[in-house]
Parts: C-alpha cells; sequence; structure tokens
C-alpha cells in the first residue's frame, strides 16, 4: 500500500480498515501476482494504467500513475498507455486522461 492516503481510494481505505483480513489476504495475492509475471516494473505499471483506463476505473489512476512514475515510466509514455487501448474501448479510455495527467504533474 502506499504512505500517500490521497492517492488511495476512499473505497480501498475502507475496505483496509474494514475488513483488514481480507486487506492483507488481497494484498498478499496481488503481490504474489506482480513476482510471478515477467514484466519490467515499468511495463507491468503501465500496462495495468492500460487496463484502468479500458475499464473506465478513473479512481485507481492516481495510485497506478506514481506506481508507473517512481518506476521510470515518463509522462508521454503514460499517456501512450491510457491511449494505446483507444481502439478496442473507444473514448471511455480518455476519461482516464485527467485524472492520470494531473497526478503525474503533481509529484
Amino acid at each position: 500500500m502506499s504512505d500517500q492516503p490521497s492517492l488511495i481510494s476512499n473505497a480501498f481505505r475502507t475496505f483496509m480498515s474494514e475488513a483488514p483480513q481480507r486487506a492483507q489476504a488481497w494484498s498478499s495475492v496481488v503481490q504474489s501476482l506482480a513476482s510471478a509475471s515477467v514484466l519490467d516494473k515499468k511495463t507491468a505499471a503501465l500496462a495495468y494504467l492500460a487496463v484502468l483506463a479500458a475499464l473506465g476505473l478513473e479512481r485507481g489512476v492516481p495510485f497506478h500513475v506514481q506506481t508507473a512514475r517512481q518506476a521510470r515510466a515518463s509522462r508521454d509514455e503514460v499517456i501512450s498507455a491510457i491511449l494505446v487501448c483507444l481502439p478496442a474501448a473507444g473514448h471511455r479510455v480518455t476519461q482516464v486522461l485527467p485524472a492520470a495527467i494531473a497526478a503525474f504533474d503533481a509529484a
């Protein structure tokens, strides 16, 4: 998880505080899946942003933009990762662009 609670949605903070055992189990699964991946951290972070964009899940974008930034992704790479889904997912991916750019620029 992160030391920056403003990047974590209220829903996820509630999950962590109201169901700590399940949140810890979820965190363990996420960490296990990440360590099983052959993708480098930057590629995995950018791919995750692409999935969030394709699904229209704007709330997770600020946290995951920071993950990508920490993995040395550039602003243009973050934007490109979001827009790579445009042909498959349509215009909905552009809905997460403002949150992604704001999160990248705020760091």
